[in-house]
């Protein structure tokens, strides 16, 4: 079972810390823009639980990449952290159809845009979202080299923000009268 352990923190612009990675020769990885679409039953069972199921589209260079994720409850701690189950599909509308038919309808549609690096044991994602803004995601084997990098990179003074983006997302359609549940860039 993976656990995944994070720090997400909302900053104001990327610039800084992209120098800083680079000054610490931290070594980029990738960019990527996802579409991540999120389910539910009709009793809204998983966000009662806690809990959530992902199909994500994610573009890396050329490459279409799909997958399907489970994100268990919270659990305590400093950092946010979850039991995380995924797995890669071939076909995205077949694999929306199978989640249809065993009774998950699309509750949340929207796109982030994001930066992939990797220093000190873990994986640095600087995350770009339309409607929330930009976050700094420090995701790592353990509580310690996350807080190690962290400090590194200037942040350690910044909140920790323990909410999932889609329940962010969410109380960010409802505070502006939305109606649509599909944020694009």
């Amino acid at each position: 079972m993976y656990i995944e352990i994070e720090a997400k923190l909302k900053v104001d612009s990327f610039k800084g810390i992209e120098k800083k990675l680079k000054a610490l020769d931290a070594e980029f990885l990738r960019e990527r823009l996802h579409t991540d679409a999120y389910f539910d039953d009709a009793q809204s069972s998983l966000r009662k639980a806690d809990s959530a199921l992902r199909l994500r589209h994610q573009l890396i260079g050329r490459r279409d990449q799909i997958v399907i994720t489970f994100k268990g409850p919270r659990r305590e701690g400093r950092f946010k952290q979850r039991q995380e189950i995924q797995f890669e599909v071939d076909d995205a509308r077949l694999a929306e159809m199978f989640l249809e038919a065993i009774g998950y309808k699309k509750t949340l549609v929207y796109q982030k845009k994001r930066l992939v690096w990797h220093y000190g044991d873990c994986e640095v994602a600087l995350d770009e979202l339309p409607l929330l803004g930009k976050f700094v995601e420090i995701e790592g084997p353990g509580e310690k080299k996350i807080a190690a990098v962290q400090k590194k990179l200037g942040l350690e003074d910044l909140p920790h923000i323990h909410q999932s983006y889609a329940a962010l997302m969410q109380k960010q359609i409802r505070r502006r009268g939305r109606k649509n549940n599909r944020v694009f860039f």
